[in-house]
């Protein structure tokens, strides 16, 4: 991680952990908003407007939070207004890294060869982890914002004027309940596997196991009445983050987080609510299975020989 803007260790998957072992999430440190007119968001500053051109995303395929954002540009027809960077999906000593990998892209924007370059680039005496996704302003040269959760609803509404609409992913009428079933789907699935997976006791393991398999017995049952999506026939913020966790579930969180009782796909209706979102406007480009497997794998704490499983997680 940085301190104080200089990198310090070799990257860890542990962030923090509490007195029980259970694994603790990075809060993110940079909240700006792009707004229609460039006024301050509801955090940080304003003077970020939205315009064509002006905005990059840097992403990683494997990073569920990452995927959210790449899943509501291509939602919104956002692909030819906001352009992309992808890292290599391999983690290294210093994080995420630039190419080398295939689908991976090289910086030609900032030319970082690691992604805590553009953070330290953003505020040089930065402590914290360099994280993706990152929303790059092209204009003034730094980070706007790196909380998925932000940078979705920006995509929804900041750009309506510039891409092609699709679906309202966050309908006033529906907010409330929309904001109740994010928090539970974080703090049990999305999350919930990670405190699986870097748990560092059985306790916390077991009750991140438990936890994460009541959140998708609960999302089973909420399908069992036919409907499309979360919330009927209409796809939402919430859809997104639970699609991203399950589209990785089989190949990575059954075997490496432990989270073995069943896979998606003997999940009927969750695994047929999957691949009707995969086949929705192009998600699927936001979907690659081996930068999945490879970056997973690549955690030397829960992998230490680097093998990548041949089977598993086919989509």
């Amino acid at each position: 991680m940085l301190v104080n803007g200089v990198w310090q260790e070799n990257w860890q998957p542990v962030q923090q952990e509490d007195e029980d072992g259970r694994f603790i999430r990075q809060t993110s440190s940079f909240r700006n908003w792009v707004t229609v007119d460039g006024s301050a968001g509801v955090t940080g500053r304003g003077g970020f407007k939205a315009e064509a051109g002006r905005y990059h995303l840097y992403v990683a395929y494997i990073c569920p939070w990452a995927s959210r954002a790449l899943m509501a540009r291509q939602l919104k027809g956002l692909t030819g207004v906001i352009s992309v960077s992808v890292v290599n999906p391999v983690l290294t000593d210093q994080g995420w890294a630039f190419g080398g990998f295939s689908g991976s892209d090289e910086d030609t924007l900032n030319g970082a060869y690691y992604m805590h370059e553009l953070y330290t680039r953003a505020d040089p005496y930065f402590t914290g982890r360099a994280t993706v996704p990152v929303l790059w302003d092209k204009h003034t040269g730094t980070i706007v914002n790196n909380e998925s959760a932000d940078i979705v609803r920006m995509l929804n509404s900041a750009f309506r004027h510039l891409g092609n609409q699709g679906p309202d992913l966050y309908p006033a009428a529906q907010a409330t309940d929309i904001d109740a079933l994010n928090t539970y789907l974080y703090d049990n699935l999305n999350n919930g596997v990670y405190q699986a997976g870097f748990a560092t006791t059985q306790f916390a393991y077991q009750e991140a196991y438990a936890r994460v398999f009541a959140a998708l017995d609960a999302m089973e049952s909420r399908l069992d009445d036919g409907r499309q999506f979360l919330f009927g026939d209409a796809l939402t913020e919430s859809d997104i983050r639970l699609f991203v966790t399950l589209v990785r579930f089989d190949a990575a969180y059954f075997g490496l987080f432990k989270c073995n009782r069943n896979a998606i796909r003997e999940m009927p209706n969750l695994n047929r609510y999957m691949q009707r979102i995969l086949s929705l406007d192009d998600v699927s480009e936001t979907v690659k299975l081996d930068h999945i497997k490879a970056g997973y794998y690549s955690i030397k704490a829960l992998n230490p020989t680097g093998i990548v499983p041949q089977g598993q997680g086919t989509l």
